[in-house]
């Protein structure tokens, strides 16, 4: 096949990027790929601990996407037994282990959503289990000993666990060696994560060189911000983007991003060409441009990407229309209730409008939450509940309660 040049293809991939582990490795890699004809091949790993993917985990899916636009084999590693383990990195305390089972049934959702952005024909999806659950004590033993503990502390997680005498489980040691040891399987020249995963693609290195292959070029990239710009996405903080979420909920919240976040989010989780990038960054800084209008930009691209475009233009018309003139949607989603009075934190567990009762009361308590238009302050209200009544949820969610 024809691949593009070694300049097009970097200019490409060092797109949103943090780091290239090492650069000069990449380019000789890409070089020798145009020479022999031959694709590399790409790996990132997801370890299935929750069931579904937001926008903040398509940051590395779009990168390897990007990687199959020039021409490279993408392998997708769904990890059923390092989910099991749990991955520590930027965590204080060990991880709940999952169940193989529980595991399982969040992978069905991930093989999903993942071909959302990733071409299917072009993908590979292996789970590591393959491997690991057919390997030896004495294999583990083996593996084990490539690598020592004085290098696993210098991981900056574990030394400060080790550190403040906070408990550190044995089994997550073989975190970082169980995805090195993925990389050896299939033989991956480059390895995607975000900059948290820094420690293990590196050890990916070093293991491949144990087993005598040539060892991956690490690319690292940013973690996303959430809605609220400041901490990560994440579904247990409640400022994500849902990539099954429906066009007017997905216009809605990205409405709601700091003007601060636009270029970031046009970067890093959208298809917009490289001079769409330069235009958005210049008008960004032009005093006479609404950066509103950009954000506009921005929820209809990603409305499109996972939607189609009579969804973009209805989506917006909605939002217009309940955010501009403050009214109600014609439509909203009818929620039967048997009890004649609900605590509002459980009301909104139960209307899908938060996603548990600790966020329920933080939505609460920062005045963003009304029944009939009378707004909600204290976090144990009981509702009354009334045939017609309408639960109201920040500017976007509503839910009409009816009374069985």
């Amino acid at each position: 096949m024809s691949f593009p040049t070694v300049n097009e293809q970097m200019d490409l991939i060092k797109r949103g990027v943090v780091e290239i582990i090492p650069e000069n490795e990449l380019v000789y890699k890409i070089e020798q790929s145009i020479k022999s004809d031959q694709p590399l091949i790409i790996k990132q790993g997801f370890d299935p601990t929750a069931p579904d993917i937001h926008l903040g985990h398509t940051v590395g899916i779009r990168k390897l996407r990007q990687f199959q636009e020039l021409g490279h084999k993408v392998v997708v590693i769904i990890g059923d037994y390092t989910a099991m383990v749990g991955d520590p990195s930027e965590k204080n305390i060990t991880r709940p282990r999952l169940s193989h089972e529980e595991v399982l049934e969040h992978a069905k959702t991930y093989q999903t959503q993942f071909f959302k952005i990733l071409d299917k024909e072009k993908t590979i999806v292996r789970f590591n289990g393959d491997w690991f659950s057919k390997m030896s004590f004495a294999d583990i033993m083996g593996l084990a000993s490539k690598f020592t503990v004085a290098r696993m502390l210098e991981r900056d997680d574990f030394a400060r666990r080790y550190a403040s005498q906070q408990p550190i489980s044995i089994h997550e040691f073989f975190y970082p060696l169980m995805q090195a040891y993925d990389s050896v399987e299939i033989k991956a020249d480059v390895e995607i994560g975000a900059t948290e995963q820094k420690f293990n693609l590196v050890i990916g290195r070093s293991i491949q060189k144990e087993f005598a292959q040539q060892a991956q070029v690490a690319v690292t990239l940013p973690v996303l911000e959430g809605l609220d710009g400041k901490e990560r996405m994440s579904k247990s903080k409640g400022n994500y983007i849902g990539i099954d979420e429906s066009p007017k909920d997905m216009y809605g919240k990205t409405m709601k991003i700091p003007d601060e976040m636009i270029y970031r989010y046009f970067e890093l989780i959208t298809d917009v060409s490289l001079d769409d990038l330069q235009r958005i960054k210049n008008e960004l800084h032009n005093d006479n441009i609404n950066p509103r209008d950009l954000k506009k930009e921005l929820a209809r691209t990603l409305v499109r990407m996972y939607h189609n475009e009579i969804e973009v233009d209805a989506a917006e018309k909605e939002f217009e229309s309940v955010f501009g003139g403050h009214k109600m949607p014609k439509e909203m989603p009818a929620v039967s209730m048997n009890e004649d009075t609900v605590r509002i934190d459980q009301l909104m567990v139960s209307t899908h409008t938060a996603d548990s009762k600790g966020q329920a009361k933080r939505l609460v308590k920062g005045g963003g939450v009304s029944i009939n238009g009378n707004k909600i302050t204290d976090p144990f209200y009981k509702v009354k509940i009334e045939s017609g009544s309408v639960l109201r949820v920040g500017k976007l969610k509503f839910v009409r309660l009816i009374k069985k």
